[in-house]
């Protein structure tokens, strides 16, 4: 129940991982909630068409290359055969069993959902459209509508140029594909559609893979994606593309000269996401927005409008479900009168390739940039025993530790498995860890949670398995 006692009539728009969470609290706290999506099944684009599926087809991907990397151990498999429909169905089953278990415990917490989309229609009101068209009023409401991919006006409107929802259906892989953007998304389903045996080809127009993440960590990874990509042209970019019957036909323009007009059977256009904020009805209740449509709003997620909150995608940052989740909670608690807010220090970051990177914190590429005074230590895992034995030395985990009071300020990890040590790394940083709390913290051995004990050891000259230096 709320502080005040009261129950609120909350409506929240969007069932994806910041509105399903928000409605779920709310519920909680003993409000009337209504939860509105124009999909009848819920999740949002996270789970139906972005994260969990992605996530799934990777994990496929995974399975490959470990059979062909067990040929170092004495181990050989025979050529997979790959039944792309077993594989879409098992997509289809893991999306079904997550979004039947979010649309139980809806039920179970008594929340009202309501399939259709729904636009502000005044103060208090929403005129939902669809399967379930109806009048929503509502005290309080939660905004969670999320984003979509972003399209470039130089890709014609063919079916074969693909966005990040359309190239899950790999029902018929294409014998090459050009990936237009090396961010997270591209290089995460281009690496999907290089297992199943596509020539992938990926333009990016910055000069690495992954702007924004430290090179140090993207290094390793971009090694390993030149043997399984055909091409990766840096600062280049698609100049012109036409759709004809025999494919779609680029031309390029950028440092690398080489880069020639070509033809692709497909192209996935992954360059970044734009907020899912128009024709809401926002005007009509003073909800405002920034220049690029993103909803503001303050430490408590509350906008402009003291009785609306907005989380996710659609208020702009990083655009992460684990971010949205968070501040769906804040916004619950600060809608119930507690002293809520969104201050944490080390939101994760992990790009699911093979192998992972991820990150929290402060980034070198962060501190460069303020020109912030900053010690960097690294721990290679070619000294790490686990590493080796899987026959993954590639690996490295790295910490930014403040060079005053030693507190350690951002951590990255690239190998096997970095989205999982990354969690321990965003619990030390929001609990104000030093870095002798992290060299002193017994981790198991072996394992390659320990690259991140071995190197906070460095930052004091005392690793046993690694002479590293302290960088500035």
């Amino acid at each position: 129940m709320a502080t005040d006692q009261q129950a609120l009539r909350v409506a929240v728009i969007g069932g994806g991982p910041g509105g399903y969470p928000a409605a779920f609290a709310a519920a909680r706290g003993g409000h009337q909630v209504t939860l509105i999506d124009e999909n009848p099944a819920l999740g949002g684009v996270c789970l139906r068409c972005g994260c969990i599926p992605s996530k799934t087809l990777l994990h496929a991907a995974d399975i490959m290359a470990a059979a062909e990397g067990a040929k170092q151990f004495g181990i050989e498999f025979g050529e997979p055969r790959i039944s792309v429909d077993g594989l879409l169905g098992w997509k289809d089953k893991v999306i079904d069993r997550m979004s039947g278990g979010i649309a139980m415990l809806a039920r179970q917490q008594k929340v009202n959902v309501v399939c259709g989309r729904a636009r502000f229609d005044g103060p208090g009101r929403l005129a939902v459209e669809g399967p379930d068209s109806q009048l929503v009023e509502f005290d309080r409401a939660v905004i969670a509508t999320g984003s979509s991919p972003l399209q470039l006006p130089m890709f014609p409107d063919d079916p074969r140029v693909l966005d990040s929802t359309s190239a899950l259906d790999i029902s018929g892989p294409p014998k090459n594909l050009l990936v237009v953007g090396g961010g997270y998304i591209g290089l995460e389903l281009g690496s999907v559609y290089a297992a199943l045996g596509t020539s992938v080809s990926v333009v990016e127009m910055t000069a690495g893979l992954l702007p924004g993440a430290d090179r140090d960590l993207v290094r390793p990874l971009q090694r390993r994606l030149k043997d399984e990509f055909e091409n990766i042209w840096l600062r280049t970019r698609v100049e012109r593309a036409g759709a004809f019957p025999g494919g779609i036909r680029c031309e390029f323009r950028g440092e690398d000269a080489d880069v020639a007009p070509a033809w692709f059977d497909q192209v996935l256009v992954a360059v970044g996401r734009k907020p899912n904020s128009a024709d809401l009805g926002l005007d009509s209740v003073d909800v405002s927005t920034d220049e690029r449509g993103f909803v503001r709003v303050d430490g408590q997620q509350r906008t402009s409008n003291a009785s609306i909150f907005a989380v996710g995608d659609v208020v702009g940052g990083s655009m992460l479900a684990h971010k949205a989740t968070a501040e769906a909670r804040v916004a619950i608690e600060a809608m119930n009168g507690e002293p809520a807010q969104f201050d944490h220090v080390a939101i994760p970051a992990v790009v699911f390739t093979d192998p992972e990177i991820a990150w929290c914190g402060l980034t070198e590429t962060q501190a460069r940039a303020e020109g912030r005074e900053i010690r960097i230590v690294r721990f290679p895992w070619a000294a790490l025993g686990r590493a080796t034995a899987m026959g993954r030395n590639e690996g490295m985990s790295k910490l930014i530790i403040d060079p005053v009071d030693e507190r350690v300020l951002g951590a990255g990890v690239v190998g096997v498995g970095a989205g999982e040590l990354i969690a321990a790394q965003v619990i030390a940083m929001e609990m104000g860890a030093v870095a002798s709390e992290v060299a002193h913290a017994i981790h198991p051995h072996p394992t390659t949670s320990e690259s991140v004990m071995e190197a906070a050891e460095i930052f004091y000259g005392a690793s046993p398995h690694y002479l590293g230096r302290v960088a500035k």
